[in-house]
């Protein structure tokens, strides 16, 4: 788990000085370290923040570990830059990869079932009701749409 935390961090920082991403230098932790931690919880803590925060800094990672609310609110005033750097990780995967042929799939993630559609209280729109075909059946949720390239395995 550690050399993937540091390989993250290495690849990160490398793209934001490519970018030419500059930030300002009295802070304790850089914008890399805020990246790095969040893509830390989403890969070896389900999501939970304060965990990889407590690993990051029980390990001696990032000393300068922020507090949690201060974490929170550096990783989403970078969200804008997040985005660009997943933009640019796929341009830099998009050119590596020799791969013509793309696939396509788009699958529902629902909050809950048709019924309870009144009762959900993260999201309230129109737009987020759909109807899965295969399965017939409403949903309240988002659409998730995946490309891929195609990968052709010979056994």
């Amino acid at each position: 788990m550690l050399n993937e935390i540091i390989t993250v961090y290495a690849m990160i920082d490398d793209l934001l000085k490519a970018i030419g991403h500059n930030e300002d230098c009295r802070r304790n932790m850089n914008d890399a370290e805020i990246i790095t931690t969040s893509v830390c919880a989403a890969m070896f803590f389900n999501g939970n923040h304060s965990k990889a925060c407590g690993y990051m800094k029980d390990h001696k990672l990032i000393p300068k570990m922020l507090e949690k609310s201060r974490f929170n609110r550096r990783l989403h005033s970078i969200s804008m830059l997040i985005n660009d750097l997943f933009h640019q990780m796929g341009m830099i995967l998009k050119e590596i990869s020799d791969c013509t042929e793309y696939l396509l799939d788009s699958f529902p993630v629902a909050m809950c079932d048709n019924i309870r559609i009144f009762n959900v209280k993260l999201i309230r729109a129109k737009e987020y009701r759909g109807y899965t075909a295969s399965k017939k059946r409403y949903f309240y949720g988002v659409k998730i749409q995946l490309l891929t390239t195609l990968i052709v395995v010979f056994l």
